[in-house]
């Protein structure tokens, strides 16, 4: 079976999206209409800006998720996926991918989100840290018995798990996990605390705009980053997709399950390759590729 996946914020690079535009009319008229629709050129920055420029909150999350949607709608009859997912950002990839929400409404979902966030992120200082080579329940464990706020937010692969939180507590978070045998703890060049408890203000704020746009049911299941589970109710799809914003990203768990459910063959779909290295590190056996043209 054919899993499809969606890579989230980090993917993105100078150039982005130019071949697809160049190659195919389709993309180009759905790249025009994303210009219209978010009142900005997205793509002279996409393919012409600096790395510096696609770090801009307005502009990372709607180009990850252009390069990604426009890439799946150009493969045409190719793209025949059994079941989606998508790694934070990329669950609304995955979304328009299997016909649950239209592009247009996506786009404007996710423009929604990354200034939510910005939002969010602007009110106390926070960030997130990689930590590498401990189990999940040490790290857990550490960041329970850190004071202020400091959580586990993305269960990558086994052995990389990522933590989220205030500036003082994730940053003593690390000294200790360093302590207890991390092989690295550091903080990461983000803009706030993703997938914590931080958060609180932009899953409100994004829970409204969810609330208003038409969700259909879709054409194949979605493994949701807090679920972990197969979804085809848009009820419960929208209740997830409110709550990932302060939820974990259960990656390995989603990839695991969906390897339990039939899934033998992962193709990225968008920008980079960083979902690919994940999956095999959580199972050597199943196939892996990227979605091209």
């Amino acid at each position: 079976m054919n899993a499809y996946i969606f890579p989230g914020q980090g993917a993105q690079f100078s150039g982005m999206g130019l071949d697809l535009f160049e190659k195919s009319t389709q993309a180009q008229e759905l790249f025009n209409k994303a210009n219209s629709i978010l009142g900005f050129s997205i793509t002279d920055i996409m393919f012409e800006g600096s790395a510096q420029d696609l770090k801009e909150t307005k502009v990372t999350q709607p180009a990850v998720f252009l390069h990604s949607v426009i890439l799946s709608k150009i493969l045409g009859e190719d793209f025949k996926p059994d079941m989606v997912a998508g790694h934070s950002l990329g669950e609304l990839s995955a979304l328009v991918a299997n016909n649950t929400l239209s592009f247009e409404d996506g786009l404007k979902l996710v423009y929604k989100r990354a200034m939510a966030m910005q939002h969010a992120c602007e009110l106390e200082p926070s960030t997130m840290a990689a930590v590498l080579g401990l189990e999940d329940e040490i790290v857990e464990a550490i960041c329970a018995e850190t004071s202020g706020i400091v959580v586990a937010a993305n269960y990558n692969c086994p052995g990389q798990l990522v933590i989220s939180g205030d500036l003082k507590a994730v940053e003593n978070a690390c000294e200790t996990l360093k302590e207890r045998g991390a092989k690295r703890a550091m903080i990461l060049p983000v803009g706030g605390a993703f997938h914590s408890p931080l958060m609180e203000p932009a899953r409100k704020e994004l829970a409204t705009a969810i609330e208003n746009t038409n969700f259909s049911t879709p054409t194949c299941p979605i493994y949701q980053n807090v679920s972990t589970f197969a979804v085809t109710d848009p009820e419960v799809i929208k209740k997830n997709l409110v709550f990932q914003l302060t939820a974990p990203v259960k990656w390995t768990q989603s990839i695991q399950k969906m390897i339990k459910d039939g899934a033998t063959n992962f193709i990225e779909v968008g920008p980079g390759k960083v979902l690919q290295g994940l999956v095999k590190k959580i199972d050597r056996k199943v196939e892996t590729s990227s979605a091209t043209l």
